[in-house]
């Protein structure tokens, strides 16, 4: 059972899609991204998709990777349909 709320949902979509435009802006893959933070590509996809609350250190290594602070992770979401999804 989760104890996740649709707010709490919201906002990890919200992390994922800024992941997602800071991936495409860098020109960087799943696997790409993946291999430079150390993390699963499924991993990095299942944080863009919101499907992941993920840890700290996993968003900051995430962040190392994109060459950004961690608060930009967290900081001026990127609106619903405001990026494409995939590769």
């Amino acid at each position: 059972m989760s104890t996740m709320t649709l707010d709490d949902r919201t906002f990890l979509q919200a992390v994922g899609r800024r992941v997602l435009a800071l991936r495409h802006a860098a020109g960087l893959t799943q696997a790409g991204l993946a291999d430079r933070c150390g993390l699963h590509r499924t991993f990095i996809g299942s944080v863009e998709r919101g499907e992941r609350n993920l840890a700290l250190l996993s968003l900051r290594r995430i962040a190392a990777a994109l060459r950004t602070d961690p608060m930009a992770l967290l900081a001026d979401p990127v609106p619903p349909g405001g990026v494409e999804r995939g590769e």
